[in-house]
């Protein structure tokens, strides 16, 4: 009696001490949760700890190795002693090696003041997004999405306005779809092309058509996410949208190394946009984290300097595992998929296996398939939920061929089991 007396006291206790961490947190860290990449990869971690060997194909990040010229360049950067603190924004030659690779890449023209380069494109976006947001200011998001938009854009009090696709439609909205959403209140429109979870790309004539509606609102700007431009596999050409004149003022273009030059731990990201914005965001970068790592920066000069025919070989890589990830998931009953112009994702749908059963349980969702594949079939994936879209779930093909085989295997196994 005296032992459940006191574990019910330790209950009592551990309530309290619980209560009083969520009552001194901020209304805006509890509301903010981590995304579900990242808490899918974090699972996996844990399962693998008892010795279960899962295979993570959860997290969006290059499984080759930064590529030897830009680590020369970093070793040589601190031997010149590249070691101190940098210009919020970015080095002067840095800013003009960027700005020389949207001219060169993307027919862009920004002055070097309208560059600001950043700790990862993630930074990129939440400055731009701290610069243009404010409460109650309407964020316009085409579903699905990567993860962070929803939560970045409701940390500065927007109002997010979802826009959903299908595969059917491509995966992309129409410039009737958004035409039809923009009130008073619309103040950005943000999206990625290629796009993050499902690899879709906007067509010049898509953008064209979406360039037309938003130059009809001089007071929504468009938030154009470019990340995986490189990873393209020759069936729609990459076009920026800050290229068509009449919304060249109303764009800020995001991109950075992480996914084409495989540079995610290097974390440099960047931006071109008007010099309005880019003062502001880097006004909000000067008192959140000054500036980005200065070897980083050095390194990026490489990066951004050199022909993107130098990573090819990572491109053409990703295209023969492309080819057979559709192939394989094609195979597997109720999974239906195309094949993605861009990214290094497949994103099939599932909804055809939602309601089946395993061992009584119900599998309602994609959140619900996503955690039955980790349990059962030792397969680290992303639900479509996470993106604003249910029903789909990703899989991430930066992994060697031998292992999306293996986790194709093991997911088409666990499929199995699923009953009516």
């Amino acid at each position: 009696m005296l032992r459940l007396t006191n574990i019910v006291k330790f209950v009592a206790l551990l309530h309290i001490y619980t209560t009083s961490i969520m009552q001194a947190l901020s209304q805006r860290a509890q509301e903010m949760g981590l995304p579900m990449t990242i808490e899918m990869a974090k699972k996996a971690r844990e399962l693998s700890a008892t010795g279960k060997q899962v295979i993570s194909l959860s997290l969006g990040e290059p499984d080759f190795d930064t590529p030897d010229f830009i680590k020369a360049a970093a070793v040589e950067a601190m031997e010149q002693n590249y070691t101190h603190y940098m210009p919020v924004p970015g080095f002067s030659d840095l800013q003009a090696s960027i700005a020389k690779k949207f001219k060169r890449d993307n027919g862009l023209d920004y002055d070097p003041s309208q560059i600001v380069v950043s700790t990862g494109a993630k930074q990129s976006l939440l400055n731009v997004f701290l610069a243009l947001v404010d409460p109650g200011d309407e964020v316009i998001i085409p579903a699905p999405y990567w993860v962070s938009y929803m939560d970045q854009a409701k940390y500065c009090g927007g109002e997010v306005k979802i826009l959903p696709t299908t595969m059917e439609s491509g995966f992309k909205i129409t410039a009737a779809q958004l035409e039809e959403a923009i009130t008073p209140k619309s103040k950005v429109l943000i999206f990625s092309s290629p796009n993050n979870p499902c690899g879709a790309i906007y067509s010049k004539e898509d953008l064209a058509a979406i360039a037309a509606v938003v130059a009809k609102h001089p007071n929504l700007y468009i938030i154009s996410d470019e990340i995986y431009e490189l990873l393209n596999y020759g069936e729609v050409e990459h076009v920026s949208i800050a290229s068509f004149p009449e919304v060249y003022d109303q764009t800020i273009t995001v991109n950075g190394l992480s996914k084409g030059f495989a540079m995610t731990g290097w974390r440099i990201g960047y931006i071109g946009a008007p010099e309005w914005i880019a003062k502001a965001c880097t006004k909000f970068q000067s008192n959140f984290t000054s500036g980005t790592n200065s070897v980083a920066q050095r390194a990026c000069i490489a990066a951004v300097e050199a022909n993107p025919s130098t990573v090819q070989y990572m491109v053409n890589t990703f295209a023969a595992r492309r080819a057979k990830m559709v192939d394989w998931m094609n195979d597997i009953p109720g999974f239906e998929l195309d094949t993605p112009p861009g990214a290094f994702y497949v994103f099939p749908r599932v909804s055809s296996i939602l309601g089946k059963k395993f061992n009584g349980k119900v599998i309602e969702t994609s959140l619900d398939l996503s955690m039955y594949l980790l349990e059962e079939g030792l397969v680290s994936t992303v639900p479509g939920d996470a993106f604003g879209l249910p029903g789909y779930v990703r899989f991430s093909y930066a992994a060697a061929e031998s292992e999306l085989e293996e986790a194709v295997r093991r997911v088409k196994a666990a499929v199995a089991k699923l009953i009516d």
